[in-house]
């Protein structure tokens, strides 16, 4: 199997393209400095991890930027400070703020050159807008959590990635499907019977940060420690 067999690279973006980990750990800043006893950056993201979860599974039609205050709200009741929903409601627009990994843009203007980019995420479309203009590219299709209207890994996400992406001339074994959540992406990713890239971030660190645990460890046919990466083993397959 090679890269270059693939016409459509399908992504996530936050955690992958997008910097969401220390995004959130700037975002969550006002509510953290008010913690008696620090917390490390891991254990604030598993914690956030496990809110966000909860609530895209109990609440799958509110939209990304209105699963954040709720969010935030669980985690100071966890660490018993006293918030207003007005600061709730701040950490709702954090997601702009967010960056792009410094190899995003540059790796992602290389690929468009010879592939389809699509992006499946469990973002709403203003965000998401937000985030695009960082990326600095064109994406052929984004489907966001707000189109499908329920969040990854719910398999009703990858269903319609794979219905609608023969309208733009991409058919299911032409995907690769590029992340690095293991939760979100990979395990569903199997489930359908995609290739699968994994972007390993995190691969300097333990766990999995702002992702719950998979459980089983999915399978997956490439992995990279980052977009520039993948990118450059594009090229060596191309040059080879």
């Amino acid at each position: 199997m090679r890269l270059s067999d693939f016409k459509a690279l399908t992504f996530d973006v936050y955690g992958t393209l997008i910097d969401w980990e220390s995004g959130m750990i700037a975002g969550l800043k006002p509510l953290t400095d008010k913690l008696e006893t620090e917390l490390s950056r891991d254990k604030i993201l598993q914690a956030h991890a496990i809110y966000e979860s909860a609530a895209q599974a109990q609440t799958p039609q509110k939209i990304y930027s209105r699963i954040l205050p709720i969010v935030y709200k669980r985690l100071a009741e966890e660490w018993n400070i006293s918030v207003d929903w007005d600061e709730c409601l701040t950490y709702s627009h954090s997601v702009e703020h967010w960056p792009a990994f410094e190899d995003s843009a540059a790796s992602l203007q290389y690929l468009k050159q010879h592939f389809k980019l699509v992006v499946l995420s469990n973002i709403d479309n203003d965000s998401f807008a937000h985030s695009n203009k960082k990326l600095q590219v064109e994406f052929d299709a984004a489907y966001t959590a707000e189109d499908v209207g329920s969040y990854k890994p719910d398999p009703r996400n990858f269903q319609y990635m794979i219905e609608n992406l023969p309208r733009i001339g991409v058919a299911k074994e032409q995907i690769l499907h590029t992340a690095e959540s293991m939760f979100h992406d990979h395990a569903p990713a199997n489930q359908f019977g995609l290739a699968n890239c994994w972007i390993y971030r995190r691969h300097d660190k333990q766990g999995f940060g702002a992702t719950m645990h998979p459980g089983d460890m999915p399978k997956y046919d490439f992995v990279f420690n980052s977009m520039a990466e993948l990118a450059e083993a594009h090229q060596k397959e191309l040059a080879g």
